[in-house]
């Protein structure tokens, strides 16, 4: 762990041997500069830049709240389940496989996510309809007082994948066992929030006349109007997350069972994990609210999931509850260079290497996701033994990706 002193209050990285780019470095000092940021900001080490906070940041604060900090994909975050199935169970060619997947769960997007978009349902099955439900009344109560939420993707994004670095993977542990583990968060709806909420802050900085370094670090005190709403619309955003996740899920299990031709079912308890997410804690003795935006929650001896790429093995890991982290690991390799530059960098040829093995998508629109657009799992891992423990190894040998 490196120290990074600051005018307020420290950085304590975990980068030892991974990449901590100046850009990335700058936008933690700039955190670290908050006058409510408690302690220090502990940050991971598949630390990069990101739009509001760092990638790979822990910001513990006390009375006020940065929006941007936690983003606009609220909840995001991972799920992993073993099934009773071994590898020499699995057919020699996996495409149909993806197909069922791919059938069974909408992912992408068309028409810019309007009307016939393929991300999103246009009648939900009866487990969208009934969760939704459940959901739909508290966020009800949310619209009430923030209208202009209202006019999102809500049901009609539930139990579907999203585009970008979110993924389906059917996955072999160390002993040859399947797994499934897939990405995603909040879709549409947790994006409308935590967009709405971002620029509110923002209009109140000016307001109030309050100069911040960077305008994305625009917050939210405690006591004020948008305080406890902002939290009561991120709670739920966080648990439409899950949902979204435990539906996709089982939609997937069911595919491999429509392919298989057989029935299959869970072996091991389902692991899940936000990564982007904001929670009340108790650290150093006292109350606050931790930001971990792209970092899981590590207590001892609490399961989480660390994902490489789509060509690198991933981690179900143990955490340790190392204070120093405020109880926190890294939620992936994490980028080592933008969308574009990896566009630039690689080829289809370079890719279809990377992935040899894997059934996946080999076309142009996915070089942006090559494992040589990440940095080294093994690095990543290596830097943060002291904060959590490999339960098991997972190597994908399926991949969906919107």
């Amino acid at each position: 762990m490196q120290v990074i002193e600051t005018n307020h209050v420290p950085i304590k990285a975990w980068v030892d041997g991974v990449a901590f780019e100046e850009v990335a470095r700058r936008q933690v000092e700039n955190v670290a500069s908050m006058p409510f940021v408690y302690k220090h900001v502990a940050i991971m080490p598949d630390v990069h830049w990101g739009m509001g906070a760092t990638v790979g940041s822990v910001i513990a604060t006390q009375g006020a709240i940065i929006p941007a900090a936690v983003g606009v994909d609220i909840g995001c975050g991972m799920v992993a389940a073993r099934l009773d199935l071994e590898a020499s169970e699995l057919p020699d060619s996996l495409a149909a496989m993806r197909s069922a997947i791919e059938r069974a769960v909408p992912h992408g997007r068309t028409a810019n996510g309007g009307p016939g978009d393929r991300g999103a349902w246009k009648n939900p099955p009866h487990a969208v309809s009934s969760t939704w439900t459940k959901l739909g009344e508290r966020f009800a109560r949310i619209v009430e007082k923030h209208p202009k939420i209202a006019k999102s993707n809500h049901e009609n994004h539930l139990g579907t994948l999203g585009t970008g670095n979110h993924f389906i993977e059917v996955c072999l542990d160390e002993a040859q066992r399947v797994w499934v583990m897939l990405h995603s968060g909040s879709r549409g709806v947790g994006g409308r929030i935590g967009s709405y909420f971002i620029e509110l802050a923002k209009q109140d900085m000016r307001r109030w006349f309050v100069n911040v370094p960077d305008i994305d670090l625009a917050y939210i005190p405690e006591g004020t109007a948008h305080f406890d709403d902002y939290l009561t619309a991120v709670g739920w955003a966080q648990d439409y997350a899950l949902a979204n996740r435990t539906l996709m899920l089982d939609a997937t299990v069911s595919a491999i069972a429509e392919t298989l031709g057989k029935p299959v079912s869970f072996r091991e308890t389902a692991v899940q994990c936000h990564h982007n997410y904001v929670s009340r804690e108790h650290h150093f003795g006292a109350n606050v609210l931790v930001t971990r935006k792209g970092a899981v929650r590590a207590r001892d001896g609490e399961l989480g999931i660390i994902p490489g790429s789509m060509g690198t093995r991933s981690y179900i890991v143990r955490g340790k509850g190392n204070p120093m982290s405020f109880e926190s690991c890294s939620h992936g390799a994490g980028r080592r260079m933008s969308r574009g530059e990896a566009k630039r960098t690689f080829s289809l040829e370079d890719h279809a290497k990377a992935v040899e093995g894997v059934e996946c998508r080999r076309d142009v629109d996915v070089i942006d996701e090559t494992p040589g657009a990440y940095k080294p799992i093994d690095a990543v891992m290596e830097a943060q033994k002291d904060l959590i423990a490999i339960v098991h190894e997972l190597k994908q040998v399926l991949c969906v990706k919107g």
